[in-house]
């Protein structure tokens, strides 16, 4: 039986989504995340519950393919809402600098430059925060394994696809953190 839902079988010892993925999240991250999850609390659940009823005061709704189509969307949702309130009593927000901000550490906005003179910009944040635009790369993600600790000039090599790569470390930045003291 072939279809959308069958994959291919992976070891799960070996499998990367099996890992253990990191609860850390950063101030604006979660800020964003509580956004998202008051939308769909205060605006989209009550305006597809609204939409479901009027359906279902149509009749028969074993034909009625708005009152299936809403329905499907607010099962979405309310999912939704459940994984994002789940999610945000687990996640713990890092909001404050390192003790040593010249070491990369969670938050950090880090220059790269590759054996080719190529710079290459990215801050380290947390899975749920990730935004391949912007560079923004997870925790557990192999770069970020690989940068966390190292201060500016060190080199590091990370294994690609294509094969290993270099990268010095340029500037360490940490804007938008409070201080420890504060």
């Amino acid at each position: 039986m072939k279809g959308r839902n069958m994959t291919r079988w992976r070891d799960p010892a070996k499998d990367p989504r099996q890992q253990p993925k990191s609860n850390l999240i950063t101030a604006e991250g979660a800020a964003r995340l509580r956004a998202v999850l008051d939308h769909l609390s205060r605006v989209k659940r009550p305006a597809i519950s609204a939409k479901v009823g009027e359906a279902a005061a149509q009749g028969d709704r074993s034909e009625n393919a708005d009152y299936t189509y809403n329905k499907k969307e607010l099962n979405r949702v309310i999912a939704r809402i459940g994984y994002l309130t789940k999610r945000l009593d687990e996640l713990q927000i890092v909001d404050r600098l390192p003790a040593d901000t010249s070491k990369v550490f969670f938050g950090a906005y880090v220059d790269l430059e590759d054996e080719s003179g190529e710079q290459v910009h990215l801050r380290i944040v947390g899975h749920d925060e990730i935004d391949t635009k912007k560079r923004w790369i997870s925790i557990d993600a192999p770069m970020a394994k690989a940068l966390l600790g190292k201060e500016v000039d060190d080199d590091i090599t990370v294994l690609t696809p294509n094969g290993e790569t270099f990268y010095t470390i340029t500037a360490i930045r940490y804007p938008g953190m409070k201080s420890p003291s504060a």
